[in-house]
């Protein structure tokens, strides 16, 4: 599972440096450039490994020039290619995680020094899955969310005029709190309560979703919210079902 963790923490970093400092060509170079960095960490150097590792670093980059035209292109379907690379690499690399050596090196001394008390008896390849999984949460899980309902041509009420201006703009850091959270607590055997922050989410949105006034704008915004909330709840069980 070596090349499949290493693969989503590449496509996580790619995308968290995008959000912070949106430069051309710089956030995929520096995922492509985390993805060798694990690899040698991590101790994968066989020839097979260097292979794959490449491979690796080569859809890195091509995530991160896809997901720029996609959002940058006017068409809807633009948006198609991103989210087929994104599927595509993973399945592949869920397919040839059977070929992949145990990792260890830096990374498999680190843990065995026993760091902190919950990487207790965590093996190098879970390690790097599970960095992967929580990192691709932070803003990988918004850039799925976003293309996904560019895609279908769900509108975005705010930038549509359709809703009322607001202050509040938390809401790229709700989406990775509310998955972190949520994988959190599926990880830890709490799937209910997992449950109860989904239905929690539905229940605050209530009172905007259900006005008699302006129906065909609570009719759109029912369907962004739907939509963009059951892509982000996938992305983080999905990260779960990829850890079990």
């Amino acid at each position: 599972m070596s090349w499949l963790g290493i693969l989503l923490v590449g496509l996580a970093v790619t995308d968290l440096v995008h959000s912070v400092r949106k430069v051309k060509v710089l956030p995929q170079m520096v995922g492509a450039l985390s993805v060798l960095v694990l690899g040698m960490l991590a101790d994968l150097t066989s020839g097979r490994d260097l292979v794959a590792l490449a491979v690796i670093a080569v859809v890195v980059l091509a995530w991160g020039f896809a997901v720029t035209w996609g959002f940058g292109h006017p068409a809807q379907n633009a948006a198609w290619a991103p989210l087929g690379l994104f599927s595509s690499a993973l399945v592949v690399a869920i397919a040839c995680s059977v070929l992949a050596p145990p990792a260890d090196g830096p990374i498999g001394h680190w843990l065995g020094s026993g760091p902190l008390p919950a990487l207790d008896g965590v093996s190098a390849d879970r390690f790097l899955l599970l960095l992967g999984a929580f990192l691709l949460q932070l803003s990988t899980g918004n850039v799925l969310v976003r293309l996904v309902l560019k895609s279908t041509g769900t509108i975005n009420p705010r930038k549509d005029g359709g809703m009322p201006p607001t202050q509040l703009k938390g809401g790229r850091l709700l989406g990775p709190l509310e998955r972190v959270f949520i994988l959190a607590l599926a990880m830890g055997g709490q799937v209910t309560a997992a449950s109860i922050v989904v239905a929690a989410k539905g229940l605050l949105r209530f009172p905007e979703l259900s006005s008699r006034h302006e129906q065909q704008t609570v009719h759109e915004m029912t369907e962004y919210f739907l939509l963009g909330s059951f892509v982000s709840w996938l992305v983080a069980l999905g990260s779960f079902v990829l850890l079990v």
